[in-house]
């Protein structure tokens, strides 16, 4: 199962007694100050839950199966997450 958007605001709307709207509003907030962080290069931390980082990707040689050519990936950041310790352990035990 896959939890989406509107089911973690309903059942944060449930554990709050917030309305539905205002967690929306919250959720999206949280997630553009996130994005905007590490788009400046800034990773998030979340005492208890983990870490929203930055890793670099090296360059690599790709192949264009179609025109049986080469090219060259430059090297990149990706967004990751890295979950507290506590967190890993918590998903290790339910597995």
């Amino acid at each position: 199962n896959t939890m989406q958007k509107k089911d973690l605001i309903e059942q944060i709307a449930q554990r709050t007694g917030i309305d539905k709207l205002t967690v929306r509003h919250v959720i999206e907030d949280f997630m553009a100050v996130v994005q905007e962080n590490m788009v400046k290069g800034n990773g998030v931390y979340l005492r208890g839950f983990g870490s929203f980082v930055l890793k670099k990707r090296k360059a690599k040689v790709g192949r264009n199966v179609r025109q049986r050519t080469s090219m060259v990936i430059p090297a990149c950041y990706v967004p990751a997450f890295k979950p507290n310790k506590k967190f890993v352990e918590k998903v290790k035990q339910t597995g």
